[in-house]
């Protein structure tokens, strides 16, 4: 599947690239490759084949979130450079 210079041109336009002619040449053949490789791939028969995620068979571990106090907490509150009700003073983003 062949893919045009327009077409190139469409895309680099879309993600804001600016591609020299050069350049809009070699990703026209290269994406038209990939293309071509694609359509061979959708031609394998995956009919028997079970959908995967990942087959090492290793699960995240979890806890659950739970708050608790901190031993250092009045240490904490020493070292910030600006504290209102115990708690750390920052800048405005938004007005």
């Amino acid at each position: 599947m062949a893919i045009s210079i327009v077409e190139v041109k469409k895309i680099a336009k879309l993600a804001r690239i600016d591609l020299s002619p050069t350049e809009e040449k070699r990703h026209a053949e290269t994406i038209s490759a990939v293309l071509d490789y694609m359509k061979i791939l959708n031609e394998v028969d995956t009919a028997g084949v079970e959908p995967t995620a990942q087959v090492t068979g290793l699960c995240d571990v979890v806890r659950q979130d739970v708050a608790r106090g901190s031993e250092i907490t009045k240490e904490l509150i020493a070292a910030m450079p600006s504290v209102e009700d115990n708690e750390l003073v920052v800048p405005a983003v938004f007005e």
